[in-house]
């Protein structure tokens, strides 16, 4: 396994970075920087915003062999580096960014500010049925999980509201390079941090889809009991009307509510 190269979108306007809280946001599997677009402008004016695509997807170049949760991790800070060296970071990811997050709080705590974790959890689905969808796409390209993940993805009449949006993010499914969405189907098979919850010390919201059939309210709980049985500061919300897509589906929502921890944090921070 290697660490994979990830590259940036900038979703807050240009400007030098430092004079604002440094908020990085991450994709669910099949989309991009795309699923943050909304909420990333929402959050403009406040913070400086910069999304990262998973390898093969968006802008990052397709991987060449395969990579785990943690290696992303590694590639997240690696590119954080290279924009603006050893600095802490607020993190936010959606379903597989959102479980990189939690790899990073593990891993890499003393460089996060706070971490919101939207749609995923510390263990997503079964590693055979991951190695299956990996052999699928692999064999047959992503255009075969766009129904599927359509499903999954919105919540009941979500695609009738947003008919631009929704087509965008699924033409991001199919065109990301099928090997890489194999490799991240092979990262998240081997993903289960469920046990290392109680060391992560960073602040962390877990929001949760209340019609998310991938990751459930429940999922969301186990994330903050697990931080908190261990001592930490997390919460627990659930978004109604919403499935898998959080940042997507409820822009105004999300950024409400990253606002609120980001600005709890740096209020915190400034204490100290």
């Amino acid at each position: 396994m290697a660490r994979p190269t990830l590259k940036a979108v900038l979703l807050s306007p240009q400007r030098t970075l430092g004079d604002k809280p440094l908020l990085i946001v991450g994709p669910s599997l099949g989309t991009s920087s795309l699923v943050w677009a909304q909420a990333g402008s929402l959050l403009a004016n406040d913070v400086d915003v910069v999304a990262w695509d998973l390898p093969g997807h968006g802008v990052s170049p397709a991987a060449t062999e395969p990579f785990s949760v943690a290696e992303l991790a590694d590639a997240v800070v690696e590119l954080v580096d290279s924009i603006a060296p050893g600095e802490t970071f607020h993190y936010a990811g959606v379903s597989l960014g959102g479980a990189t997050g939690l790899q990073l709080a593990i891993k890499h705590g003393d460089r996060l500010k706070s971490l919101s974790v939207q749609c995923s959890g510390a263990k997503l689905g079964t590693p055979e049925a991951w190695q299956e969808r990996a052999e699928t796409v692999r064999t047959q390209g992503t255009a075969v999980m766009i129904q599927g993940s359509a499903g999954r993805w919105f919540a009941p009449g979500f695609m009738d509201r947003e008919p631009e949006l929704s087509s965008r993010l699924l033409h991001s499914l199919r065109d990301t390079d099928r090997f890489s969405y194999a490799f991240c189907c092979g990262a998240l098979a081997g993903f289960d941090v469920r046990a290392e919850l109680g060391s992560i010390t960073v602040p962390t919201q877990a929001v949760a889809g209340a019609e998310d059939s991938v990751a459930p309210p429940s999922f969301a709980q186990e994330i903050a009991d697990g931080i908190t049985a261990g001592g930490g500061t997390a919460s627990a919300a659930t978004l109604e009307g919403v499935a898998h897509l959080a940042p997507a589906e409820a822009p105004g929502h999300v950024a409400e509510l990253l606002r609120s921890l980001i600005f709890w944090a740096e209020s915190r921070g400034a204490a100290k």
